[in-house]
């Protein structure tokens, strides 16, 4: 599961002692024993999950703030360009001075 801290069931039922895999008593202990590991899986899949929605949701704010980045880069790159004939404009020679 998670890096690597899932436990074998096979494993850990195989290597216990004959004492611990046989009776109905320590069947009840394997039964506790799965409830226990599903219970912390299961908290860690809510902890992953917790997790994802967090980063799905900083991602939805990151594409919000590169949308308006780019909006506001468009609008300076128009006004500059508007600037830039203004000032061409300005110093540019009047067709009605050359005349003379």
């Amino acid at each position: 599961m998670c890096c690597g801290q899932q436990r074998s069931l096979s494993r850990d039922i195989f290597s216990a002692p004959p004492s611990r895999r046989s009776g109905g008593h320590n069947g009840s202990a394997a039964v506790d024993d799965l409830r226990d590991r599903l219970a912390e899986t299961e908290a860690r899949l809510a902890r992953a999950r917790a997790r994802e929605a967090e980063l799905s949701r900083q991602l939805e704010q990151m594409k919000r703030f590169v949308s308006v980045m780019e909006i506001l880069e468009n609008y300076l790159r128009r006004r500059f360009r508007e600037q830039q004939q203004h000032v061409e404009r300005l110093f540019s020679p009047s067709p009605s001075a050359s005349a003379f």
